[in-house]
């Protein structure tokens, strides 16, 4: 009796451990920590090939892409000089998450800074 009496709150606890994620997280971590720990290992370029990917997939699952996502990859895209799809991608950010609105609002207006020149 014992046993079942210390073995429920374990059970519980590792049952917890296996609950499904609610983002789709791809590669997304991963892509951050190269990007960070060897630039010259993860070329803009090649993380938005990666996250594009990433986020064709959650899609198709119906999963969502973690808090952000579309702000790396706006800023991606602004690095590779496509700024209207940084634009959309900051955007997405600030109306999937509501919280980033002033980053993303910051983000936006230097955008549009940049692109009045």
């Amino acid at each position: 009796m014992l046993r079942l009496v210390l073995g429920l709150p374990v059970a519980a606890l590792l049952a917890g451990c296996t609950a499904p994620s609610l983002y789709s997280w791809g590669h997304y971590e991963e892509v951050i920590y190269t990007s960070y720990r060897a630039p010259d290992k993860a070329p803009p370029e090649r993380q938005i090939e990666v996250l594009e990917a990433d986020f064709q997939k959650a899609q198709a699952h119906g999963k969502a892409v973690p808090p952000g996502f579309h702000a790396h990859l706006g800023y991606l895209y602004y690095e590779t000089g496509h700024l209207d799809a940084a634009r959309h991608e900051f955007e997405t950010e600030k109306a999937l998450f509501p919280e980033s609105t002033v980053f993303m609002d910051r983000l936006l207006i230097n955008l549009t800074a940049v692109e009045g020149k």
